[in-house]
């Protein structure tokens, strides 16, 4: 587990450079923003889907609920890769309101690599929180 969640760092770093950002460039912060929303979008989604099992548009609700804004195409995709990476696992079910729906949930897998997120975002959040305070001398 260890490895994904040194994995899922090095995708975030790569992301970063992948936008074009350099330390010789102004930061903008919109960018900025928009990459930390990337970083963390799968963790968001996989804490969605350890409450329960749900489908794309809920998904995408409940982002927004977050006020993390995000759109089909950027989300088919990332299911489609934590499915591929055994993370998620995927169930079709009747709907009473047009076509059947397919319902994501995690494997057991995910659930493991959830907590070790768990624990990187608890260890993030902490460095952050220590370095906003005031600085007493």
């Amino acid at each position: 587990m260890q490895c994904k969640v040194l994995y899922f760092l090095l995708y975030l770093h790569c992301e970063k450079e992948k936008s074009g950002y350099s330390e010789t460039k102004s930061m903008n912060i919109e960018n900025a923003k928009s990459q930390m929303r990337k970083g963390m979008l799968e963790y968001s989604i996989m804490l969605i889907l350890h409450r329960q099992a749900s489908y794309a548009t809920d998904i995408i609700q409940q982002l927004k609920d977050a006020e993390l804004i995000v759109v089909e195409g950027t989300l088919y995709p990332l299911l489609t890769r934590l499915k591929n990476d055994g993370l998620l696992s995927y169930e079709w079910k009747e709907s009473t309101q047009g076509p059947p729906r397919k319902y994501y949930a995690l494997t057991e897998e995910g659930a493991n690599f959830l907590g070790e997120l768990d624990v990187a975002w608890d260890e993030i959040a902490h460095t952050v929180g220590v370095l906003r305070l005031p600085r007493i001398e």
